[in-house]
């Protein structure tokens, strides 16, 4: 069973990695060549970091050992029950929770005084986080630790959770199902669409789909605030379908918001500091 701290499979962060790899820079490109090259620095050889594809499923990969990446365990995901006001900076002691991370680790890569590996580290962190940022259950719940409390059958596909289901097979539906690819170079209209905001934007944009699609779509209530919801459900085939375009725009946002944020790192000069 996932636990609360992680989101979207291996496939959809991989994914957001391709989106963001089609719509970089090449300067962007080659400046993050150079940083991979320092791999072997990071003493972590179970956990392959080469390319922005591994970057983005890394920071899991090294969190199953617990001695060492274990305090990072907060860093994935920061939620807000969707029955209150969102507070982006609530519940984020010492900058540990998901926001904090992504503009801390855009700050380390950005700084070209830091040793090549250290910037390589902070790149894989802030990859993945945007990734799972923009899966809604990692930003709003309902006492049910992102959904992962609510058994949850999907289709036939009894016996999963709610979590889960968005984690893993619905993104790999809207994913492989979308016409045309959501891996393409995105137009400079379409980048100005999805692509913009900061950390605690999109955290509030996962909150809000949470509270007004997921939990609504999962149980067929549009009073979850005003209702007890059962710890059991079902995804009709009509709740997959109608959830495929809003996972679709949020795997597209997060490949979209990588690259923006990658530009931003390896632009010349000082990074601009963001106001949450």
């Amino acid at each position: 069973m996932p636990a609360p701290a992680q989101a979207w499979g291996f496939f959809a962060h991989t994914v957001t990695g391709d989106i963001a790899e089609a719509n970089i820079r090449p300067d962007t490109r080659a400046a993050m060549q150079r940083l991979f090259r320092a791999e072997g620095l990071l003493g972590t050889p179970e956990c392959e970091l080469k390319t922005l594809q591994d970057a983005t499923v890394w920071p899991d990969c090294v969190r199953r050992m617990r001695w060492r990446w274990g305090h990072t365990a907060a860093w994935h995901y920061r939620t807000t029950p969707i029955c209150e006001p969102y507070e982006p900076w609530k519940n984020c002691p010492g900058g540990n929770c998901i926001l904090a991370q992504i503009d801390r680790n855009q700050r380390i890569l950005a700084d070209e005084s830091l040793p090549a590996n250290v910037r390589l580290q902070a790149l894989a962190f802030m990859v993945h986080f945007v990734g799972d940022v923009h899966m809604p259950l990692h930003s709003g719940d309902k006492d049910d630790r992102g959904g992962n409390d609510r058994e949850t059958d999907y289709g036939i596909a009894p016996g999963l959770n709610l979590h889960w289901i968005w984690d893993g097979p619905l993104a790999e539906r809207a994913i492989t199902s979308a016409r045309p690819s959501l891996v393409r170079r995105y137009s400079a209209a379409e980048r100005a669409e999805l692509a913009g905001g900061i950390s605690a934007d999109w955290g509030r944009e996962s909150w809000a789909i949470s509270r007004d699609f997921v939990y609504p779509n999962a149980f067929d209530t549009d009073a979850v605030c005003e209702t007890d919801l059962p710890g059991e459900t079902a995804l009709t085939q009509e709740d997959i379908v109608a959830a495929i375009p809003v996972s679709q725009r949020r795997v597209t946002q997060a490949g979209l918001r990588i690259a923006r944020l990658l530009d931003e790192a390896f632009a010349p000069g000082p990074l601009v500091e963001k106001t949450n």
